[in-house]
């Protein structure tokens, strides 16, 4: 959906950086002790401190996207939530026989939107709820039709609040799709394992290899990028959007 990391864990990305950040600093390391010039004749180099400094530049960045996108998400959630609710209001406003089967629509629309943003499913499925969503909302929009040539004496503000049910559903929809660029997160990936050669190649030349520090610098780096994959990832991952809104919208249509 919009990015092949869409298609890893967060997880398996920050494992493999940890790894290969760690192998770039070993060459790097390897590099720099052939490269030595001669005890105490070391030259002063500048290409860490800026790699490193393009690093953090990058991280931010990314994070800072990736933390966006999910507040963009959660809002959808509750926009979402506002506009059934108001269609679920003007379906009960409606004469009989087409309130209760508007309602009863609007309801079951509801649980399979509750349902599948509260776990984990694959592509499949997720196509599969999205066709059944647009059944549903083709059945909602004959029913309005439906109690609009009967002459409801809301038919206006029935048809908006369908018209936002159907656009909130589009808005939502594009905002699960909404993925980091791949070429970015490419880009953060090359210069956390560049940075780490550039520290490995710097300790060799100097012979003051740090590798308890290192280590914990590999690590800190790799856990931003799984959160920061993590948030990228709404289907999947611990990071998650709440769907307390549908669940509270849900249980006031069973009352």
């Amino acid at each position: 959906m919009g990015s092949i990391f869409a298609d890893f864990d967060s997880s398996s990305v920050a494992l493999a950086l940890g790894l290969a950040m760690f192998a770039g600093w070993a060459f790097g390391l390897w590099l720099g002790r052939r490269l030595r010039i001669g005890e105490g004749e070391v030259t002063v180099s500048k290409f860490e401190d800026g790699s490193l400094a393009l690093m953090g530049l990058l991280l931010a960045f990314t994070f800072s996207m990736a933390i966006a996108k999910h507040d963009q998400r959660r809002l959808m959630v509750v926009a979402d939530s506002n506009s059934i609710g108001d269609f679920y209001t003007c379906a009960s406003l409606l004469k009989e026989p087409v309130r209760t089967e508007l309602r009863t629509v609007t309801r079951d629309y509801t649980k399979l939107r509750a349902d599948l943003g509260g776990k984990r499913v694959d592509d499949a499925t997720f196509e599969s709820a999205l066709r059944q969503m647009q059944v549903m909302q083709n059945q909602m929009t004959a029913l309005v039709y439906q109690a609009i040539t009967a002459g409801t004496p809301i038919a206006v503000s029935l048809t908006n609040a369908l018209n936002g049910v159907t656009s909130s559903h589009a808005t939502r929809l594009a905002a699960v799709r909404d993925r980091l660029p791949a070429t970015i997160v490419w880009l953060l990936l090359v210069s956390a394992v560049g940075s780490s050669m550039l520290v490995g190649r710097e300790q060799g030349r100097s012979d003051k290899p740090d590798v308890a520090g290192t280590i914990c610098f590999i690590v800190l780096v790799s856990f931003a990028v799984y959160v920061t994959m993590d948030l990228n990832q709404p289907d999947r991952g611990l990071i998650t959007v709440s769907q307390e809104p549908m669940q509270h919208l849900l249980s006031s249509m069973t009352q």
